[in-house]
């Protein structure tokens, strides 16, 4: 039997429960329940199952598989209980004897048109068909099953419907499939993408992707919420079907993005069978994508570093020790350059892959071990401006929503994001209120996704010029208060009264104008003066932004900018309102918290403040430096002025991933000690002397915190596979340095933070196992969870302060020699600098960078789809392929950075921003012409990384006679 809602009945969508409640009898049971709840939700509250199969409680009700029948007293016919509401005084029946025949004979038509393999089913005992079939009392089938002959006849059936296996991550066999609309309803209701649809009519009705087409052939974006909802084998994971059912889960969070999705990792013994999302996960409530979802395998890649490797010099082959003789080596070597040329000669970056606990460790052991505060992060790169510009407006550089928040905005800006790509999660949860009714304007140089995919379309698409931001949100706070639209009883209690009587006279002049900024922007000023308004009109408007804005010479000022707009039009402190960055990587908020900022101990607090710094020399038992320490480029910076000679880089590719990659790879060639702990050897582990092996996330213990502030735990799956932890092997290289560590488990790492760290003082393991997560400020004065929602009642800082928001254009400005403006981002399929995703079958989508350029552009240079260019700049020279797309404007390139053969960064420029020197990765000027073959950078890049990879192929073979390591110079290499 194939099941389908016939499509000219609409079922409806049921009320939502109110705060009025209904009293009804089920089953003889009174059960009060609120007012527009369904009968099926009703009875399962009341501990009464009935059975279903198109019913889930993640979907809209649908009412299709006519198994959840029920009786109603005083009612014609059989009603199903997911659509039907509860009423007062209704009498409900969920067990008789006609209700029981009606229900064996819809599951007898099921199963009737089913495979005859159901009992050998790689879905056994994880389908819900085998389960209802037993519910209902199916025993026997009188019609025949999979195709079988009934007395001499053959009836019509699905059973020899092929296998679509072209996904890489799961397969869907039409002829297990029921025609429940489950997996149409996902794509539509939980994802968005509308990649599936039900195809035919009656019995010809079929579930197809696109127009009939494979799944790797239509727009599915492989986010697993189709797979999720299948109630049988139709649709399955290709791991399951190889290794069976998974024997137990352990509850974790993924080390994607910065959303924080909560998986449950169904294992067998050490071995994830799958990864599926946690319904209770607060940031994703039972939601993935492709990458959290399946792009795991990474963790188990032959490629994972799992001994510890030393060497001279970075021309010698890699020999392969233990770890004692590692970290001795190490050790011996750090305190050899702080002895030779001064306590600051060495330095630490710690990694936003890693977790709140190990990041903790490393800023200690450059603090409390190498006695500096030479220590950074990624973050660097990424949001600096973030902090910057949050702090010195509203106190604290962190979101002040929970993603969830989104759901009660009525005007929602992106501005230098694209959520769909970076943050999928999240963009499902945005796509479905702006399907809702939300509008949405999007401030970016490309048209993403949002500004016209399916069923979403932006109001307002201001495809301002990369570099132009501070511009952008300058003209749009002139609207704001030229037209009298700031909310001023909200600025008049909850701000600064100086600061923003500046700020207001600085915006209104008549060079701040939409129109003045015209040229500047590109986008007519009339679009700029809609979107203002509308922002300003809400009644709640939230923004979000990525690195499209803190990414720039001005970063800092656009995010200053950003908060004074929100602040004006009273947008914060409530639901459905604020400014929340969306974070690059998985625990980006968590690394910056935990103190990894050279001027900055955990929480951030500045090192020069005697009495913080007095609290953490008392719990260390070692002095600590009141100057701030250096920042990445400083270290760069340093290192070629000869005064920085070491450095410990824990989970961070700063050549793939830093701005002006040949001066990186120069800087790292000029000191005398790089150690590098990762769990691949990436590019920057090609310049280390000392390789440790890192651990994935599989193989962690700890917590991560996401972009709403949420700490979330993240379990250990398996052993880490090279004996030890991250946490560890910080510790031992501590230890080795002469400063004591003696931790025997994460937890006490936290409870230290906890201790030291007003903002956690509430913060355990204990709370975090009860209550799933929490969201910093967890203290004394918050509740118990946290803070889910920031600066309700005041600002951190107290009151809000305004900043003038002066645009100062950017040094890379185009010429006639470099007439291009690049910028850069991310895809779906690929991740940050790749080294998870390209070791998965996400390749498979995505297995090059390329350079999206407008036809105009591409048409005035000879340029054709799939052609290889050359793309100069004033740093350097790359060659990508030509990918000739309308999403680009005019005079606008792009390309992604997931690939380090793709050199992107070898071309971008040393510029950053003002306040934290964020690189200014999103503008450089540069000239794109038809090549027929590579750069000279990446044809030494080949050579350089074949020998590289010798060398490591080498390292399980050492000579017998190896003596330890003597310290040379270390060698060049054309950069």
């Amino acid at each position: 039997m194939r099941n389908l809602a016939p499509p000219e009945i609409d079922f409806g969508t049921p009320a939502r429960a109110s705060d009025e409640h209904v009293t009804l009898s089920i089953d003889g049971y009174a059960v009060s329940v609120p007012q527009g709840t369904s009968l099926m939700r009703a009875a399962v509250d009341a501990g009464i199952q009935i059975p279903k199969l198109c019913a889930t409680d993640s979907l809209e009700p649908f009412g299709s598989c006519r198994l959840c029948l029920v009786e109603i007293e005083g009612r014609r016919g059989f009603p199903a209980s997911c659509t039907t509401p509860a009423a007062a005084g209704m009498v409900v029946h969920t067990q008789t004897p006609q209700l029981q025949k009606l229900r064996k004979g819809v599951m007898e038509l099921y199963i009737s048109d089913h495979p005859l393999d159901c009992l050998t089913c790689s879905a056994n005992g994880d389908c819900e068909l085998q389960t209802q079939a037993g519910v209902v009392g199916l025993r026997n089938v009188r019609y025949g099953v999979g195709g079988q002959t009934v007395d001499g006849v053959a009836g019509a059936h699905h059973c020899d419907a092929k296998v679509d296996a072209s996904n890489p991550y799961f397969s869907f066999d039409a002829s297990k499939c029921i025609v429940c609309n489950r997996c149409v309803r996902a794509c539509e209701e939980v994802q968005g993408t509308f990649a599936l649809t039900i195809s035919g009519r009656g019995f010809d009705s079929r579930v197809s992707a696109g127009q009939d087409q494979p799944f790797m052939d239509s727009d599915c974006v492989s986010c697993g919420a189709c797979v999720q909802a299948c109630p049988t084998a139709s649709l399955q994971e290709k791991t399951v079907i190889e290794l069976g059912q998974p024997e137990h889960s352990l509850i974790t969070t993924c080390a994607y993005c910065g959303v924080g999705c909560g998986f449950k990792a169904e294992m067998k013994g050490n071995t994830v069978v799958r990864m599926t999302p946690w319904k209770d996960g607060k940031a994703n409530e039972g939601h993935s994508c492709i990458k959290g979802r399946f792009a795991w395998s990474y963790a188990t890649h032959k490629d994972r570093v799992t001994r510890p490797m030393v060497r001279a010099k970075i021309s010698d082959p890699w020999r392969e020790v233990s770890w004692d003789e590692a970290i001795a080596f190490a050790a011996g070597e750090f305190k050899r350059i702080q002895a030779q040329h001064g306590t600051d000669a060495v330095g630490g970056i710690t990694s936003s892959r890693c977790t709140n606990e190990e990041v903790y460790l490393v800023q200690k052991l450059v603090r409390a071990g190498f006695g500096n505060n030479n220590v950074d992060t990624c973050a660097r790169v990424c949001h600096s401006p973030t902090g910057y510009g949050m702090g010195v407006t509203l106190g604290t550089s962190a979101g002040t929503q929970t993603f969830k928040s989104v759901e009660e905005a009525d005007v929602i800006l992106v501005m230098g994001a694209n959520p769909t790509d970076a943050h999928p999660v999240f963009a499902s949860r945005l796509k479905m209120r702006l399907r809702q009714g939300a509008r949405l304007i999007v401030i970016d140089p490309r048209c993403i996704d949002l500004v016209d995919g399916p069923h979403v379309r932006a109001q307002h698409h201001l495809a301002l010029r990369p570099g132009s931001n501070v511009a952008m949100i300058t003209a749009l706070a002139h609207v704001v208060v030229t037209e009298g639209r700031v909310n001023e009883a909200y600025v008049a209690e909850r701000c600064d009264t100086k600061s923003f009587h500046d700020w207001r006279e600085f915006v209104a002049r008549p060079e701040n104008s939409p129109e003045a900024f015209e040229a500047a922007t590109g986008v007519p000023a009339a679009d700029v003066r809609a979107a203002a308004r509308l922002y300003a009109s809400g009644p709640n408007s939230a923004i979000y932004y990525g690195l499209g804005v803190t990414e720039h010479a001005q970063g800092s000022t656009t995010v200053i900018g950003i908060c004074n707009l929100a602040m004006a039009c009273g947008m914060f402190s409530r639901e459905g309102v604020g400014v929340s960055p969306l974070r690059g990587q998985n625990n980006v908020q968590g690394s910056c918290d935990m103190g990894s900022f050279p001027h900055e101990l955990p929480g951030y607090r500045h090192v020069s403040d005697a009495a913080v710094r007095g609290s953490f020399e008392a719990a260390w038992g070692v002095p600590l430096q009141a100057e701030p320490g250096l920042r990445i480029p400083n270290m760069f910076e340093a290192a070629l002025a000869g005064t920085f000679k070491g450095l410990y880089c824990v989970g961070e590719d700063i050549v793939q991933s830093d701005p002006n990659t040949q001066h990186v790879a120069a800087a790292l060639e000029a000191m005398e000690c790089v150690v590098v702990q990762d769990i691949f050897i990436n590019e920057t582990a090609k310049y280390a002397h000392v390789l440790l092996p890192g651990s994935s996330f599989m193989e962690k213990d700890g917590t991560f915190t996401n972009a709403e502030r949420r700490i979330s735990r993240v379990r250990q799956l398996m052993p880490p596979l090279s004996g030890l932890g991250d946490w560890e092997a910080t510790q031992r290289l501590a230890i080795a340095l002469g400063y004591p560590m003696s931790y025997t488990h994460p937890e006490q790492i936290m409870r230290e933070i906890a201790a030291l760290t007003p903002s956690f003082s509430g913060v355990s393991y204990d709370k975090i196992e009860r209550l799933g997560s929490v969201q910093w400020p967890c203290n004394e004065s918050t509740l118990e969870a946290g803070t889910a929602l920031m600066h309700i009642d005041r600002f951190v800082r107290g009151k809000g302060r305004f900043f003038n928001t002066q645009y100062v254009p950017t040094s890379e400005k185009v010429t006639r020699k470099f007439p291009l403006l690049l910028t850069t981002g991310r895809i779906l399929s690929q991740y940050n600098v790749g080294a998870q995703t390209r070791r998965t079958a996400n390749n498979q989508w995505h297995h090059e960078d390329k350079l999206d350029i407008h036809p105009h552009d591409a048409e005035e240079r000879g340029i054709q789809q799939g052609d290889w260019v050359g793309i100069a700049s004033r740093a350097g020279q790359t060659v990508l392929r030509a990918e000739i797309s309308e999403r680009m404007q005019p005079g606008v390139v792009y390309t992604t950075f997931h690939f380090p053969e793709s050199g992107a960064n070898v071309i971008t420029t040393d510029s950053s921003d003002w306040a934290t020197n964020c690189p200014e990765y999103k503008v450089t000027a540069v000239q794109v012409s038809k090549v027929s073959e590579k750069s000279a950078w990446q044809q030494q890049y080949a050579q350089f990384n074949h020998q590289q990879l010798a060398f490591a192929a080498q390292a399980h073979t050492p000579p017998a006679e190896a003596d330890p390591i003597p310290r040379q110079a270390p060698a060049t290499h054309p950069s």
